[in-house]
């Protein structure tokens, strides 16, 4: 019987600041460069996960990451 690949998983913690003219930023830590503004924090939540998801692309495609079966959450 074949047994199922153990899924590679990244948990990415979201950390939010506000600036003085009401502009949300998220930052997620774990992967440096990934900071971003929204003018809500709905909107910064969004623009974090979606640049997050394409540093963890050109990883994988740089080789950077192991490729298979991963699975990426979020936590706000």
């Amino acid at each position: 019987m074949k047994q199922a690949a153990s899924a590679e998983v990244f948990n990415l913690k979201v950390e939010f600041s506000r600036e003085i003219d009401g502009r949300w930023i998220a930052d997620i830590p774990a992967l440096p460069g990934v900071t971003v503004y929204g003018r809500t924090r709905k909107q910064a939540l969004a623009a974090a996960e979606a640049l997050a998801l394409r540093v963890i692309a050109d990883r994988i495609e740089h080789g950077e990451a192991m490729p298979g079966e991963m699975t990426v959450s979020f936590a706000a």
